[in-house]
Formats: structure tokens, sequence, C-alpha cells
């Protein structure tokens, strides 16, 4: 990867970011605000960003709320914002308005593996040991004995069985294969509290990483019943070379400094946006460089191997609890191949990218990507939140 030099922000407005029927959407923002000390619950109104930290405190106890839709459409607010103003301010400067991460107390959780063309990229990483020059041969024989027999196949089926034994017989079974057609699948803590970006930030990649992408994924955003609440967009940053290496070095891979980011805001569910409609998202991907490359990709959950309700199951039961509730990135299909220089090694990340992750119904998560280690610090964790809230007689 090139060495990380000063890049130009992206210039971001509301139209660039707002789902294409925002008119009709019931939109969840947090805002960091100076003037109150920390982060406000905030929802998007027109052109406006209304506060709504008076009536929850956090977006979690907004989501806890069965009347959650009712109070984003009518509740009075506080204090306001233009969307374009929080837009144009950099995050991280503690000393403006600027948008955050739509989700606060919920646990950040996410599904691997759950599309077949991604679950093959997992298997050859794992094949090459994370070596990207490798890529393109293990690739090649991969997919000549794997792929036609994972199409339409439902994890944890008799078929699926029936396949990952056929597997094993040619050598090819992998703890990937396991989770992507076996009966459970792979679900884990992708980041700790309070430590996601938002849209405009940067994103990070570790500096050691030599083979990384983006992962664009729907998020849902659960409450502590388990309930679907509302939907979101997530880049899942995964190191390639760090988790072909071993799949034990996940969080190595995928928990760093800026390397989870979701937004732009959360779309309630309601009459017009329910699960069918979270079940037909189509995100798009685009990845410009500062050397003019672009790369663009696109991912349907129509395709995805699990439903997304039973990725929810998988997750919150009798087995597993969260009081504050939880997102869940769903998992992507995108798993890029291109080349971007070196024949063979297909696609990495370079300093100053800029991603653009989209959904007509939920709007666009735009983030640029610097090292982990020159990203800003995550420094405002759940005891700040405490503190803050504490400070404006909100508790």
């Amino acid at each position: 990867m090139e060495t990380a030099t000063a890049h130009p922000r992206p210039v971001l407005a509301a139209d660039s970011v707002l789902p294409e029927d925002a008119g009709r959407a019931a939109l969840v923002a947090r805002i960091h605000d100076p003037e109150a000390g920390g982060p406000c619950v905030a929802v998007v109104r027109g052109e406006d960003v209304v506060d709504l930290t008076a009536v929850a405190p956090t977006v979690s106890d907004l989501l806890e709320r069965d009347d959650a839709v009712e109070v984003v459409r009518e509740a009075d607010g506080g204090r306001s914002w233009r969307l374009d103003d929080l837009l144009a301010a950099r995050p991280g400067r503690l000393d403006v308005p600027h948008l955050l991460a739509p989700v606060d107390l919920q646990v950040i959780k996410a599904a691997g593996v759950t599309f077949a063309r991604s679950l093959l990229e997992r298997v050859i990483e794992e094949r090459t040991g994370g070596d990207p020059a490798q890529a393109a041969r293990v690739r090649e024989r991969v997919v000549r004995l794997v792929g036609g027999r994972l199409d339409g196949i439902e994890p944890g089926s008799p078929e699926a069985a029936k396949v990952k034994d056929l597997l094993a017989a040619e050598g090819l079974w992998s703890q990937y294969l396991e989770v992507g057609i076996g009966p459970d699948p792979e679900v884990f803590t992708k980041a700790p509290v309070l430590s996601a970006v938002g849209t405009g930030a940067d994103i990070g990649v570790l500096r050691a990483s030599v083979w990384n992408n983006p992962e664009p994924e729907a998020v849902l955003v659960v409450d502590s019943r388990g309930r679907v609440r509302g939907a979101t967009l997530g880049n899942d940053v995964n190191l390639r070379d760090v988790e072909g290496r071993s799949a034990l070095l996940l969080s190595r891979a995928k928990d760093n400094n800026a390397s989870c980011a979701i937004g732009p805001f959360v779309r309630l569910l309601d009459d017009d946006f329910g699960i069918d409609a979270v079940r037909g998202l189509d995100i798009d991907l685009r990845i410009e460089g500062r050397d003019g490359y672009v790369l663009r990709g696109s991912s349907s959950l129509r395709e995805i191997s699990r439903d997304v309700l039973d990725l929810v199951s998988a997750t919150y039961g009798a087995h597993h609890r969260y009081p504050d509730g939880f997102a869940l990135f769903t998992g992507t299909l995108f798993a890029p191949t291109e080349d971007r220089k070196t024949p063979g090694e297909g696609f990495t990340h370079e300093y100053g990218d800029v991603v653009h992750i989209s959904s007509p119904r939920l709007g666009a998560l735009i983030n640029t990507v610097v090292p982990s280690e020159e990203a800003t610090p995550w420094t405002f964790g759940v005891g700040a939140l405490m503190r803050s809230l504490g400070r404006r007689g909100l508790l």
C-alpha cells in the first residue's frame, strides 16, 4: 500500500447521502454537538436535523419505544442543524457539530460468509495463507471444483451435508465452507460499543496490511427484545492477508481503529419500509483512488444464503441477550478480484481511496481510507457518554 499523505476530503451534501425517498423515511441520526458537550440523538426532517435527546437520550433508548416511528415524525425537538452544515464539517473535530455513526449503546455484531461468491473468496484467502500473489492460481482451482456446487444450496440442509462430504473427499473442506453452508452461521463481535465512525469520517486499514478491501453491507438495528427496528449501511473493513493467515486472527483483521463505519442514518421500519424491503435491498459500491482509479461493484440481499431474520435468531435468543440492543452486519456479496496493479494479485486499498457505499432506500455511507494508526483515535467510550448525559441531566 502507498505511503499515507494528506488527502483531499470528499465534498458531501444532503442530496448525496439521503435516501431517494427521504421525505417518507423515518431517519435517526447522531450528532456531535460541542455546545451540548457530547452526542445528541436527532432525526432528519427535510433539510434539517432536529435534536430529540430530551425525548430519548440514546438511540438505544429510542428504539426500545414501541412508538419510535411516531416520535421521529412528530415529537417536539430542541435545537436543529442544517444537514449540509453537518456534512461540511470534518468528523473528529470536537469544536464543530458533525455526524456520528447512528448507533450508540448497541453491541456491534457481524455475520460473515453469508453469500456464496464471498464464501469462495474466504476459502481462497485461507488456501493462499493470505498471500495475494497466489490468489489467481488458487482461485482457478477452487472455483473449478467448488463454484457451481454451492448454487442455491440451503445452509444446514441434507444437500449441504452431501456437498460437505464431497468437498472433504477432494481435500477442499474449509472452516469457511462450514459456516457458509453448515447449520450454524458465523456471528462475531465486529467492534466495541461506540467505536464505529460515521459518514464523512476516515476509515482505517493497518499499515502492515498488503491485501485488504471494504465490505459493503446492510446493517440491521435490533432492540433488546430481538425486534429489527431499522436498517442502515456499514463498511466491515477487512484485512484479507491477516485473516487468510489464520481465522483465529479475525479480531486483528476486523477490529482496529476506525475499521468499522456505519451510517449515514438508521432508517426505522414502518408501513412503507418493512422487513421485506430490507430483504430486497440493493447495495452499490464505488471506490475512487487519488490516481483516478475507479472500482464499482454491487450486492443484493436477494442473493443472501440465510434469511436476515435467521441471522438475527442466531445472534439473539435464549442463548444470548443484548439489554441495549445490537447492530448486525449481514455480510457482503462483494469480493473484488480485479487486478489493481500487479497482475494476479487482485484489489487492495491505497491510502486516500474514497469509498462510497449506497442504497436507494438507505442513502450513502462515504469514507476515506487512511492508516488506522493515523485515523482519529477512539476516545469517547461508555463512561464518557454517561458523564456527558449526566451533566445534561438526561440520566
